[in-house]
């Protein structure tokens, strides 16, 4: 069962070059955030870049400990994201064993 304490959020930032833009804010509003917090490994947000035909699509999804970041800028609750094609935007590169260990859902 999944609650509000692992639920990811989801974001579409648009085609490439314009998505920089979107990224950047969410990085921003991420950093503070993430400082105040501790620099927890469980707190991160990911792109991941899709092949839209003439331009790529990025999607931004935001770990549940970066769930205040995602609703400041109206993401919407998601499930964990397969870890395949996911680079990591803002957070820790620990997050990756955090939050993609083998075994867990999603």
């Amino acid at each position: 069962m999944t609650t509000t304490t692992d639920t990811w959020h989801w974001l579409f930032l648009g085609d490439g070059m314009g998505a920089d833009i979107s990224l950047a804010q969410i990085e921003e509003a991420f950093r503070s955030l993430f400082v105040a917090a501790g620099r927890p490994a469980e707190m991160a947000v990911f792109t991941r870049r899709d092949d839209g035909g003439l331009h790529c699509q990025v999607t931004a999804y935001f770990a549940p400990a970066a769930r205040g970041v995602a609703q400041a800028f109206g993401a919407q609750p998601c499930l964990r994201p397969p870890r395949a094609g996911l680079e990591l935007a803002a957070g820790d590169e620990r997050c990756w064993a955090a939050l993609f260990r083998e075994g867990r859902a999603g």
